[in-house]
């Protein structure tokens, strides 16, 4: 029976993506740092006009080194595994899910300016957590384990448990997360089996079966002889039956004058 294989192969934007990703990041700390800046003001702040241009500048503005590093494993990590597993609509996920995260914490946030990537990293939680699990596939459904295994914790966060934290962002980037795996329809690279008379490397004439038909194709015995002149190259024959029973045959040594006689155990 052919069973599909699944491929996944590896491409150097896989990784490029989501090292572009956490560089970003970083060089907007750097240059905030560097200059004595900050663009905290660039972020989201809700049902404001002027707070709209948050949507787009937002996931690239940290408040402090911890805030940045927090984010940074994460997103690394999340936005890679969707950039393996989910290669061909990995761009509009991150780019759509940013935006709509953005929309959803503007809408639902409070008065206050929300940055950093955490609602970027909720969101790539969310949309693999649920992808994995509807796509039925093994590898993703493992790829969902080990994301809720790993990364788990973040689910308390959606809760208003701490003031500083943005909570509004992380529930606004799982939700648009779960959105997105309801919408995308994400087709797996897969391999056609192929039997081995189809490989490329193929050789009839090294094909025992094949050795059993003429050029014509016609069924063709084969000769007492060469049972006989096998029999003699192979010490013993193991035979396994449907019911489990292993028979052994195996060749005792006899003068050529005798009959050949065979042992069953």
């Amino acid at each position: 029976m052919k069973q599909e294989q699944v491929i996944l192969p590896f491409k150097i934007n896989m990784l490029l993506y989501p090292l572009l990703l956490v560089l970003s990041i970083w060089f907007v700390f750097w240059f905030e740092v560097k200059w004595d800046i900050s663009f905290n003001e660039w972020g989201v702040r809700p049902r404001h006009v002027s707070g709209l241009k948050g949507i787009f500048f937002s996931p690239f503005i940290h408040g402090d080194a911890s805030h940045l590093w927090h984010n940074t494993l994460p997103l690394f990590i999340l936005s890679t595994a969707l950039c393996y597993f989910y290669e061909n609509v990995s761009v509009k996920v991150l780019l759509l899910g940013a935006f709509f995260t953005g929309i959803a914490t503007w809408m639902i946030g409070r008065d206050s300016y929300h940055i950093g990537a955490s609602g970027v990293i909720y969101m790539l939680f969310g949309f693999l957590f649920l992808k994995g699990i509807l796509a039925k596939h093994y590898r993703l459904l493992a790829v969902s384990f080990f994301v809720v295994f790993v990364y788990g914790g973040m689910i308390w966060y959606v809760a208003p448990i701490d003031y500083k934290i943005s909570w509004e962002g992380h529930l606004s980037g799982l939700l648009v997360g779960f959105f997105l795996a309801t919408s995308f329809k994400s087709k797996l690279h897969k391999e056609t089996p192929k039997y081995i008379w189809e490989t490329e490397n193929y050789d009839p004439t090294t094909d025992a079966f094949m050795q059993c038909f003429d050029a014509h194709g016609n069924f063709v015995p084969t000769p007492p002889k060469v049972h006989e002149e096998a029999l003699e190259e192979i010490p013993s024959v193991e035979v396994f039956t449907n019911d489990g029973i292993r028979l052994i045959y195996q060749q005792i040594k006899s003068d050529k004058n005798k009959k050949r006689v065979f042992k069953l155990q």
